[in-house]
């Protein structure tokens, strides 16, 4: 027996929110706002120390903030806008309440406590760590123990997400399967998961050795498990941003996947091979066989890169036949031509698609094999292939949903509109910029993580190339450029649930909706054209194919220069 509740359905959407999932959903988006903007900040005192000419930070400062960008960006401003997800997944695309609202009150607070801790513990001066902060280089216990109390609260949500999904299914509101995009969150709901626990597997050791408790952790042992958090994290937004990709070209076109069987296949090649690209950030340690190495990065991961291949040609696809299916069928780019490039709910997602697909996606594989690894390894290549995943894949993807959620969730009417469509064509076109100078800096030799690249007035100083002062500087430019691009999502977002003008939010109803059985998809042949249901995605693909090719072999090219061989 369902328990008593209140639903409310939207008008503008037809979707239904219950008055708890409502609550949760909106709590965890606007504290994860709140994270993007410290971090957005922070980012521009990173950003203009790494640029030579202005080297703005001393030492000490530059590695505290640093240390707060990585964790407010990449830990929590994601997670806390995941569990939204999750939610918004499990309780209003299933139109059912949700499982445990005072546990989820309970994961929220703690998440919130345990970021607050975390950051505090940063700003207090002893904790600049990095993100990674390896032993036996030690922060202070509150640091770690933020992030304890972090992962048990995202733990706890993750939970409740799955509980949600059993209330669901007992008190039959959907028929048949649940829909693609919950099941791309069930994807990664299970990563995070494993990420969350791997998390506290090394961090709670790693708080005992800073409160006395234990006297050593292995420093070998913490980076092959703390990259199973650092990196699998990464996996869990891959998963929840094609998620959103699957929703947006719902909501925009009306499109359906070419095939859900073959989307869910590829989400669950998600959850067998996805954590393995972790090892890439291990490629250069000695507590690892060559043999590991060369299974796990040249091998098996690519299955996960198969499985992001099919995402990047379904999504684009069900985009051209839902426009197909419209009229606009001629010529390869019709369809695309005549998308809704001023809604910036589709135009940030299609560029997060390709700048994705084509950065982040090409980028790591090369990372991700043993021998090119040793190319870019601890260069500043590693954050230009990271920005483009989890910057242009996952924070622009996030970016444009919030434009869809103000008035459906928050029941505001987005301000300023012109601003809010030009805002994923500078933060995101400035980080395509961004990402491909720092990649070449990185491939230079420049360093990752040093606040002054040439070691200035040091025994060890080293004059590099013009070109990689000149890369450089090109980071800082767009960095900046990508930052008012994100100050500009900030106002408009934050503008709009503060003055936006209220939208009529549906009557509350004590029962739900169920949600119908949906008709199996698959793609009309007759719309297409060369004999494909989607000819032009199809070019594209070829053409992202091409590009990875040759980019490839370059690198074995230039790996060829570096280790002569007779």
């Amino acid at each position: 027996m369902a328990k008593a509740t209140s639903y409310r359905t939207c008008p503008v959407s037809g979707l239904q929110f219950e008055v708890q999932a409502e609550g949760l959903i909106r709590a965890n988006a606007v504290t994860a706002v709140v994270f993007l903007m410290i971090g957005g900040i922070l980012a521009l005192g990173v950003a203009l120390t790494r640029w030579p000419a202005v080297h703005w930070l001393p030492a000490d400062t530059f590695y505290q903030v640093l240390t707060a960008h990585g964790l407010d960006m990449l830990i929590f401003w994601m997670i806390f806008f995941e569990i939204a997800v999750l939610y918004f997944c499990a309780s209003t695309l299933l139109r059912c309440r949700i499982a445990t609202p005072k546990l989820a009150w309970l994961a929220y607070a703690l998440m919130l406590v345990g970021a607050i801790m975390n950051n505090y513990a940063v700003y207090r001066g002893g904790s600049s760590v990095m993100m990674t902060s390896y032993v036996p280089m030690m922060a202070e216990p509150s640091f770690y123990l933020g992030l304890i109390l972090f992962a048990v609260g995202a733990l706890i949500g993750c939970f409740v997400f799955f509980g949600t999904l059993v209330v669901a299914k007992r008190d039959k509101t959907y028929e048949g399967s649940v829909p693609l995009v919950t099941f791309g969150a069930i994807t990664a709901a299970i990563i995070a998961v494993f990420t969350l626990v791997s998390g506290a597997i090394i961090l709670v050791p790693t708080w005992l050795l800073s409160i006395g408790v234990v006297d050593h952790v292995d420093p070998l042992v913490y980076r092959t498990i703390w990259w199973a958090l650092g990196h699998s994290s990464q996996q869990i937004n891959v998963a929840a941003h094609i998620s959103v990709w699957y929703l947006v070209a719902a909501v925009v076109f009306g499109a359906k996947p070419m095939s859900e069987r073959v989307s869910r296949m590829s989400f669950l090649l998600y959850i067998l091979f996805l954590q393995l690209a972790s090892a890439h950030h291990l490629l250069a340690d000695p507590g690892l066989s060559t043999s590991w190495k060369i299974v796990n990065t040249s091998y098996f991961m690519y299955f996960a890169v198969l499985a992001s291949m099919i995402h990047g040609l379904t999504v684009p696809g069900a985009m051209e036949v839902a426009q197909r299916q419209k009229g606009y069928v001629r010529g390869l780019f019709e369809w695309l031509r005549r998308a809704p490039w001023g809604n910036p709910v589709f135009s940030g997602v299609f560029i997060s698609i390709i700048g994705f697909g084509f950065l982040g996606g090409i980028s790591g594989v090369m990372m991700g094999t043993e021998q090119l690894n040793m190319l870019i390894h601890n260069t500043i290549y590693v954050p230009g292939h990271f920005h483009a995943t989890v910057v242009i894949g996952t924070t622009l993807t996030f970016m444009a949903l919030t434009y869809y959620l103000i008035p459906v969730l928050f029941k505001r009417e987005v301000i300023n509109p012109g601003l809010a469509k030009l805002q994923p064509y500078l933060f995101g076109l400035s980080m395509y910029f961004f990402c491909l100078v720092m990649m070449g800096a990185g491939t230079l030799g420049v360093s990752r993580r040093h606040w002054d690249m040439a070691f200035m007035g040091m025994p060890g100083a080293y004059e590099w190339p013009g070109a990689a002062y000149l890369m450089m500087g090109l980071v800082g430019i767009s960095a900046v450029a990508a930052i008012v691009g994100g100050g500009i999502y900030i106002y408009v977002t934050v503008g709009s649930l503060l003055w936006g003008k209220k939208l009529p939010g549906g009557e509350p109803s004590a029962s739900f909706t169920p949600v119908p059985r949906a008709a199996p998809t698959l793609a009309a042949q007759s719309y297409g054209s060369l004999g494909f249901a989607a000819p032009g995605t199809f070019v594209l693909a070829m053409v992202f194919l091409v590009a990875f090719v040759l980019y490839y072999f370059i690198n074995w090219k230039y790996l060829s220069t570096l280790w002569g061989l007779s």
